[in-house]
């Protein structure tokens, strides 16, 4: 954690449209022993039940969602573009097959608390579940959002407090 300062989420200075839509983000779920972590460029940031709050989505059959069910902790990390094919490495293979972290040369940290982040990340959200709810075909008010779940295989949405930003020291 010393390479990290931790800062307020208001105070977080990414467009999260471009950090999560564009640069993507690794969400990890899991403990020290047992971890997985994926890609992701679905989700947001915001203020819910008066609390800084992030949006996660996590289909059925990726193998981080049984880390994110099973845990109550979650983490989103950002990485500078020298990491894309790292990035896109891990949204491209599976954990259950192999060790992705070791596969891109990212190095583990467990904080305090036993989230999972990874030390060469600019910026980590460390996040502790809120809810949780399974994204339904009844729900969607434009139906040609459904070409995205040909399959039926609806994320499941997280609602997660921001509990910390930690951002890489320059």
């Amino acid at each position: 954690m010393k390479d990290f300062n931790t800062v307020l989420p208001e105070h977080w200075a990414a467009n999260p449209f471009a950090a999560i839509g564009k640069q993507w983000m690794l969400i990890t779920a899991g403990d020290a022993e047992k971890n997985n972590a994926m890609t992701a460029s679905w989700g947001g940031v915001g203020i819910l039940w008066n609390r800084p709050v992030a949006f996660l989505f996590i289909r059925p059959q990726r193998y981080t969602y049984e880390f994110a069910e099973n845990g109550d902790t979650l983490t989103a990390c950002f990485f500078s573009e020298e990491y894309r094919a790292a990035l896109r490495y891990c949204g491209t293979h599976s954990g259950r097959d192999t060790d992705k972290a070791a596969e891109c040369g990212l190095t583990r940290i467990t904080n305090d608390s036993g989230a999972i982040y990874y030390e060469e990340a600019q910026t980590v959200l460390v996040l502790k579940k809120l809810y949780a709810d399974d994204l339904k075909a009844c729900g969607f008010l434009n139906s040609s959002l459904l070409e995205n779940y040909k399959d039926g295989d609806f994320h499941r949405v997280y609602i997660c407090e921001i509990q910390e930003v930690l951002e890489k020291n320059k």
